[in-house]
């Protein structure tokens, strides 16, 4: 049985920092806030070890100071580059945050070994969300730590680069082992499969999903991790070019989407509009 244990803390409205632990030390992703952070950690008696930073929009490590306040460690994330840092959106204020918290800047097919809980990630460059966006995979165990780039049942807004850059991105996601859990940053299924549904009301196995989700929800219960299996089958990001989604792209749009980046930037755009 894998030592590890992987527990959702719940931040702001809707963000989710995920803690990695083995009942002595712990690494958190994406701490957009601290003391829901130091709350676990103290009821578990856990010792934080490394932080990991997927993006750096303030909701995902406005809390990196205060928790390097309490115990210094490697902050681990991508380059700051000029994009990022001049279309950051000014939440909660501009300079409240150091955006430059990364002490460990890793890239494209860098490997992160954490020997005191036994992790090593593989580091993918997944622009779109925002131009430096990096996804952390440990394939070993199947995890995916995708910040904002793919969600459960949807995908991030697009803010760095291109929507060819994101459709790519979530391609490339998409191609991962069909077991691969997926642990995004925020509790968005619910709304992200309203969408889906008026996307591809004939697919099965996404109505299934909303039934699932919907119970979860009523009980307050986390939707994600999701899988890569699933995501394949309900996500209407990955499955851009299937029959039904671009008959919904003709038929409210007036859309005929001839490449995946063109279906890709129609479902997007739709979904910056849609009202659930």
């Amino acid at each position: 049985m894998d030592r590890i244990q992987i527990e959702p803390i719940a931040a702001f409205k809707d963000n989710y920092i995920w803690m990695m632990h083995d009942g002595e030390r712990a690494v958190v992703v994406d701490p957009g806030t601290f003391a829901p952070v130091i709350k676990a950690l103290d009821s578990k008696g856990l010792e934080l070890g490394a932080i990991l930073l997927t993006h750096l929009h303030y909701d995902h490590n406005l809390g990196v100071p205060g928790l390097l306040e309490r115990t210094p460690v490697p902050v681990i994330g991508p380059f700051l580059n000029d994009h990022d840092r001049m279309t950051h959106p000014p939440f909660p204020k501009p300079g409240t945050v150091p955006l430059d918290c990364v002490t460990h800047v890793v890239g494209e097919g860098d490997t992160i070994t954490l020997e005191s809980v036994g992790l090593e990630f593989t580091v993918l460059a997944v622009p779109g969300h925002t131009l430096g966006h990096l996804a952390f995979v440990e394939q070993r165990r199947g995890w995916l730590f995708c910040g904002d780039t793919l969600f459960a049942g949807g995908c991030g807004k697009v803010f760095g680069g291109s929507m060819e850059n994101m459709i790519r991105s979530l391609d490339r996601l998409g191609a991962l082992p069909d077991h691969t859990s997926v642990y995004c940053a925020h509790e968005y299924t619910l709304n992200n499969l309203k969408f889906a549904m008026a996307v591809e009301p004939g697919n099965k196995a996404l109505a299934k999903r909303m039934v699932d989700v919907e119970k979860k929800r009523s009980r307050n219960l986390p939707t994600v991790p999701s899988t890569i299996a699933l995501e394949l089958e309900t996500n209407p990001f990955l499955r851009v070019m299937e029959r039904e989604v671009l008959d919904s792209l003709r038929y409210h749009r007036g859309i005929i989407p001839r490449t995946r980046t063109q279906g890709f930037e129609a479902l997007r755009n739709w979904k910056n509009e849609f009202v659930a």
